[in-house]
């Protein structure tokens, strides 16, 4: 398929920071992503959380799962938009590569400790020390040997970073805004989870039904339409239906708004969308707004649920009484992370083997070490 003049071409890409020998048919991006989906860490995201752990339901997402969800929305968008579908895909599978335990919450708790340090933890930064250093796989360089795009993307998809705060991220054009591929990402990961996180917590019975109808419109506008159409059908299966009608309505405004976006700036290269003063991915003012509403709803009714609150807040003791074991005594950790504390910052050892760990893996070492918090 042609591409948009604005989209990312992967013969213009600026390459990877050691060269290699192009593949007879797979093109860079599309090596990217595989390299990502078959990198250790990609892997261990099925035992992170997302919201609900693994004890609630087999059913609910994980941090994998999620991120799969992202990839299959991040390919529909970029086919409309006419972009670079493997660069997106990339991004899409590599954006929560850097995530600890017990997501947001763990990563607030792991900053929190790095920052008594002079230090912080940030979830992007980490992915990118991930495919740089972490990774493991290849005899000629050390991580995954990413190209540029990719690897700018991991930085600058979901935030702007300032190259004074910075300075070690300056090659990745910080004043610039990102190729529409990586802006596409933030949105859509939005999309994503605002519409997963309501359907898990309905499946759990952690919400009210009317209450929900009440306080999110969108939803209640989906729902009375698929009611009027079939009034005798289970609310459950008109619950999915109104859901599938808020995503698909969320991502149309993406794809509808990002195109009349780009026409108003006369995008018509990906220097163009760099240059702009603001990302041009975007939905529209007025589903900005519905959008907005689903997530103040999720954020009063289901992130601060007692239920999840309870639990989170449990796993995140627990995570901080590791921390602080390990830091006392370092060489309980394996042995590489052991000699690797002896010359360098014990924090950031101990954090980077800490924000490695799946959530099963962080509370078998808690009961081995005695510090899990019941």
């Amino acid at each position: 398929m042609a591409l948009a003049p604005y989209a990312m071409e992967v013969r213009k890409s600026r390459g990877r920071r050691y060269p290699e020998a192009p593949h007879p048919y797979r093109n860079d991006f599309a090596r990217d992503r595989d390299r990502i989906i078959h990198a250790r860490a990609f892997r261990r995201l099925e035992a992170k959380t997302q919201v609900f752990t693994a004890r609630f339901s087999d059913h609910f997402r994980n941090r994998l799962t999620h991120t799969l969800e992202v990839a299959q929305v991040a390919r529909t968008v970029a086919a409309a938009l006419e972009i670079d579908a493997d660069l997106t895909e990339a991004l899409a599978l590599v954006h929560d590569i850097g995530h600890p335990p017990f997501g947001h919450a763990g990563e607030k708790q792991l900053d929190a400790r790095m920052r008594e340090y002079g230090e912080t933890f940030d979830h992007n930064i980490h992915a990118l020390r991930i495919v740089e250093q972490f990774e493991q796989s290849y005899l000629d360089f050390p991580g995954l040997n990413l190209t540029f795009e990719v690897r700018e993307g991991i930085i600058k998809h979901s935030r702007d970073y300032s190259p004074e705060e910075f300075p070690e991220l300056r090659e990745y054009l910080l004043d610039k805004r990102p190729p529409l591929e990586a802006q596409i990402i933030d949105v859509v990961d939005e999309i994503a989870y605002n519409t997963a996180d309501l359907d898990d917590a309905f499946e759990a019975h952690l919400l009210d039904f009317d209450q929900l109808r009440a306080e999110v419109p969108i939803f209640d506008s989906a729902y009375a339409q698929t009611d009027r159409r079939n009034p005798g059908g289970a609310r459950k299966l008109k619950f999915n239906e109104a859901l599938r009608h808020v995503l698909d309505l969320l991502t149309t405004d993406l794809i509808e708004n990002t195109r009349k976006r780009l026409e108003s700036v006369q995008a018509r290269s990906v220097d163009d969308v760099r240059e702009q003063p603001e990302r041009v991915a975007a939905f529209s003012s007025e589903l900005a707004t519905q959008d907005a509403k689903l997530k103040q709803f999720l954020a009063a009714n289901l992130y601060s649920h007692p239920v999840i609150a309870g639990e989170r807040d449990r796993y995140i003791s627990s995570l901080d009484g590791l921390f602080l074991f390990f830091m006392g005594h370092p060489k309980k950790m394996p042995k590489h992370y052991a000699q690797l504390a002896e010359n360098l910052p014990r924090h950031r050892i101990v954090c980077d083997y800490i924000a490695g760990m799946t959530d099963h893996f962080l509370l078998r070492q808690c009961d081995e070490f005695q510090v899990c918090v019941r």
